[in-house]
Formats: structure tokens, sequence, C-alpha cells
């Protein structure tokens, strides 16, 4: 009987289904996947965009990660720097891992309260980055939108606590994060922003920025960040108020 019950067992375990890490994918349904990321080339051309390292249209990575911070899509406009590809999936996945139904908080939101004797002081140790992320790479199987690398059922981890982040929200749950990089953290910030504004996911429960959102919190120039504020970059960089009102 008990050679029975192990064989048995054996041949269920044969036969049983692939584990869901080697089977899983992104959990954001791949049409919205492809209109988050549609709007990178119409928010880094638009007319009143400043604050840019650059004097031409930012040339960046987007990355999306969904609720698990699994990999979803990262892609890139123009020659965008290699190194901003793992810190813009770093950023999706830090709004991601700290954002819920109650607070939405952007990778801007987190500068302040990171820095030496802040609340959160360490927190950018607390995930780390997976370094298999670094090799670009794609599915190739013509049914995704962007390059995921080879890991797409394992999290990329990585904390990042500067402008470029948001979380991706729809019907008031989080359903992602939104990370981009390629420029200033605060031209970086606004792009994300207007990104997912754009796309439709941006309407957040509550903030910690004046307007109750998870917008960008300037410290005066001269002074250092407090509370959930993150330094200007530039005296040209766009205010609060400016990213949230994108041009027609």
């Amino acid at each position: 009987m008990k050679k029975y019950f192990l064989a048995a067992f054996a041949l269920s375990l044969l036969s049983a289904p692939v584990l869901a890490e080697e089977t899983a994918k992104c959990g954001i349904p791949d049409n919205i996947v492809e209109k988050i990321q549609s709007k990178l080339a119409i928010v880094v051309n638009l007319s009143d965009f400043d604050g840019s390292l650059f004097n031409a249209a930012p040339q960046m990575w987007s990355a999306i990660v969904d609720r698990k911070g699994q990999i979803c899509s990262v892609i890139s406009n123009g020659d965008a720097w290699p190194g901003s590809r793992a810190i813009a999936i770093a950023k999706a996945g830090t709004a991601n891992d700290f954002s819920d139904a109650r607070l939405a908080l952007s990778t801007a939101n987190l500068y302040a309260p990171t820095q030496p004797g802040g609340s959160l002081y360490g927190l950018n140790n607390s995930n780390p980055f997976n370094p298999a992320y670094l090799p670009q790479g794609s599915l190739n199987d013509g049914n995704h939108f962007g390059d995921w690398g080879d890991h797409v059922a394992k999290v990329p981890g990585g904390i990042i606590t500067f402008g470029g982040g948001v979380a991706l929200y729809k019907d008031g749950q989080v359903i992602g994060g939104l990370g981009v990089s390629g420029d200033s953290s605060c031209a970086d910030h606004a792009i994300a922003y207007r990104i997912r504004k754009l796309a439709g996911f941006g309407k957040v429960p509550g903030g910690v920025a004046p307007d109750g959102t998870d917008n960008i919190i300037y410290a005066d120039a001269g002074t250092v960040p407090t509370g959930f504020q993150q330094p200007h970059c530039f005296p040209t960089d766009l205010t609060p108020a400016q990213v949230e009102a994108i041009p027609k």
C-alpha cells in the first residue's frame, strides 16, 4: 500500500500544473499597458515642457509593473540613457509598493523622509534591485507591448526615492506602477504624472500634496526638503500646477 501511495504521489507531481511563477504574466491587460505606454511620445513633445537637461524632447525609458510588482513593459524613445532603464523599472515598483486604496505616494514624495534623520531613512535598502533585469531583452511573441527582459514572472524590486514614479489607479484600486527615467528627476516626475493622467489612470484616493494628490511638492529654494518635499532641479521646472494642467 505504501509503495502504491508513493508511486501515485510521484505521478501526481509529474502531471501537476506548472508552478504559477513559471506561467505568470503581467497582471495588467495588454491593451491597458499599451494605452499607457503610447502616451510617452505625446508627453515628451508637449509644447510647454521645460525643466529638462536637454533642449529637445527628453529621451526616456518608461516602465510598468503590475500590483505584484511583476514587470509588464519597458519602452524607450530615442537614445535614452542605458542606466535609466533599471531606474525606470525601480521607480514603477516603488510607487506601486507604497501606494494603496487610501493614499498614493509618488517617488518624488519619498525624497525628504528617506534622507538621513527622516522617518523613512533606510527605505532605499529594503527591496534591492535584481541585477538579472539589467540586460535588455524581449519576449518577441508579438502579443505584448515593449521590452520585458527574461523574467516576466518575477519581481525586479528596487527602491528609488526621487521623482519619476507614480502608482496606477483603476476604480479606486492600485493596479501597478509607472516609472520614467532619462532626464532630471523633476522632469521625470512631470512626464510620468502626465502620462498617467492622459491615459486615464491617475484618479488617486488621496495624497500628501496640498491638493490631495501625489504630485511633486517642492522645497523653497535654499531650504532643506522636509515632510514629503523634493528639491527643485532647475529654476525652469514645471510647477505642480503646470504639471497638472496638461496643454491640449
